[in-house]
């Protein structure tokens, strides 16, 4: 079994069990606050720095490119530090990236944003890489998804609040401003623009502030440590026990690309209908509540997920039903018009709910030692969210926003594809 590395007593930790999951529960809230602010950005800066689809998308790329270029040395570093050091570090680095918007807004510089966007997901890789095993591992493995569905409920909720904030704040008036921008001399454009990047100034010095006092809270919490070297499964006690390569894991190889083409499809559903209101008319001061939508959707597929697995449904059984209504629902939305094709790509957050808690205890399941690897490369994947939305605004400037859902139709295929074999290959 894992064992988990406390200074307390037995006695002591049996009744505070739940205070490490109300501890990570937090930091899963700050993964969504600070993830899906993006939704709001992208519109944000394609008027404040005049971007096209495909550069405005870049958005998406440098945050999520990070979790590819930080995966492995995440893992490092918390091998050196622990899960708790290793934690307050992940929310100084978000802390840094946040505090870069404000050079970046001042002169309205948007390889500035971007660069701030990438530390911030440099840092929220090491938080993921040490939080989602301690979650998945903390209690019996065929519940492991009901209860990173309840974290995903915590990412959930801050998910929809944090667009509207932004959302609120920066777009409140993006409509008339874009109606307005035709008009003005170039300098009078100019001085329009640099008023709307500055409205990022002040929202940003607050999640600074934040993410630095929680840093500080974390670091002298009584948040335990986990050993995930101790779990001896009998996976791993019998034939696993002479590999000695995370390479001769194939479910957990099939797994990190089958997370990678999940997460292009989950930030795709979120980032871009906005955009795609936009595109059937539906003015900004909308359609920026339609990423809330979405990301309610999955809330409400967390919940299924908390009260049916694995009571009702296996981990295995949550990650088909999920494939098939995200195929139903994209087809729906690709063969539909105006708000009935917005709704659904709304409802592909109900159909994503549940695949990220169904991959992640599959894919892991039966590393034993070389669970902390495993979890770096499955961080590692969350770089599909870079990959596949740059496609998609390249696939809309290039067509238009409704055909470019077509690329997610094989992702879900091949999640389907892990849900009934994928998961099962062990050599």
């Amino acid at each position: 079994m894992t064992s988990i590395t406390n200074s307390m007593p037995s006695a002591a930790k049996s009744r505070t069990i739940l205070h490490p999951l109300i501890i990570v529960g937090s930091l899963f809230f700050i993964f969504g606050f600070v993830t899906w602010l993006s939704a709001v950005l992208i519109p944000y800066l394609q008027i404040a720095c005049e971007l096209n689809n495909f550069q405005s998308y870049l958005v998406a790329f440098a945050f999520y490119i990070s979790y590819f270029i930080a995966g492995i040395p995440s893992g490092w570093l918390l091998k050196k530090t622990g899960f708790k050091k290793g934690l307050s570090i992940g929310l100084l680095l978000v802390a840094l990236g946040s505090l870069l918007f404000i050079p970046a807004a001042t002169y309205r510089l948007y390889p500035v944003f971007l660069l701030g966007l990438f530390v911030q997901g440099a840092g929220l890789t090491i938080l993921q890489t040490a939080s989602n095993p301690y979650v998945a591992i903390l209690g019996p493995k065929e519940s492991a998804a009901r209860r990173i569905s309840f974290m995903g409920i915590c990412n959930g909720i801050a998910g929809v609040i944090a667009p509207l904030i932004l959302g609120a704040v920066i777009l409140n008036d993006a409509d008339a401003l874009q109606r307005k921008l035709s008009t003005l001399a170039p300098s009078e454009k100019i001085l329009a623009l640099d008023q709307l990047a500055g409205k990022v100034i002040l929202p940003y010095i607050i999640i600074t502030l934040v993410l630095i006092v929680l840093s500080i809270l974390i670091y002298f919490s009584s948040l335990p440590e986990v050993d995930e070297e101790a779990d001896t499964t009998d996976s791993v006690s019998g034939a696993h026990a002479e590999k000695t390569s995370i390479f001769q894991f194939p479910h957990l190889l099939i797994g990190v690309l089958v997370l990678f083409l999940y997460t292009g499809v989950e930030v795709i559903a979120g980032n871009s209908i906005i955009g795609y209101g936009a595109y059937y008319g539906i003015p900004l001061s909308t359609s920026k509540f339609f990423t809330a939508f979405t990301l309610a959707g999955m809330l409400i597929g967390y919940i299924i997920g908390i009260i049916c697995i694995p009571r009702y449904l296996s981990q295995e059984a949550a990650l088909k039903s999920s494939a098939l209504l995200g195929i139903a629902c994209a087809t729906i939305a690709i063969l539909t018009n105006g708000l009935t094709s917005v709704v659904f790509v709304a409802l592909l957050g109900l159909a994503n709910s549940l695949i990220w808690p169904s991959i992640w205890p599959l894919a892991i399941a039966g590393l034993g030692k070389f669970t902390k690897t495993g979890s770096s490369l499955l961080v590692m994947a969350i770089s599909g969210a870079a990959v596949l939305p740059l496609l998609y605004g390249y696939a809309t400037d290039l067509f238009n926003p409704k055909l470019a859902y077509i690329i997610v139709i094989p992702c879900y295929l091949a999640i389907g594809y892990y849900a009934v074999y994928g998961h099962k290959i062990r050599r």
